[in-house]
């Protein structure tokens, strides 16, 4: 699966000085229910991809124990 061309997205609520930020892109037409998350300090390096589920579960449990 190639990300070339995958238009990733930043939290609106990241800061500008870079930070710890993750970039988030849609996995292509392929794989419709995949997300792709990445560091954005390192944007050449590795890619998780996690169904749009699984990241949904994974935030809504972050948010619970904040």
């Amino acid at each position: 699966m190639s990300l070339k061309s995958a238009q990733w997205r930043k939290s609106s609520h990241s800061a500008s000085n870079g930070g710890n930020c993750v970039e988030l892109a849609g996995a292509g037409a392929d794989a419709v229910d995949v997300v792709a998350v990445r560091d954005s300090k390192d944007p050449d390096g590795p890619v998780l991809l996690v169904t749009r589920a699984a990241l949904r579960t994974a935030v809504d449990s972050a948010l619970s124990v904040r």
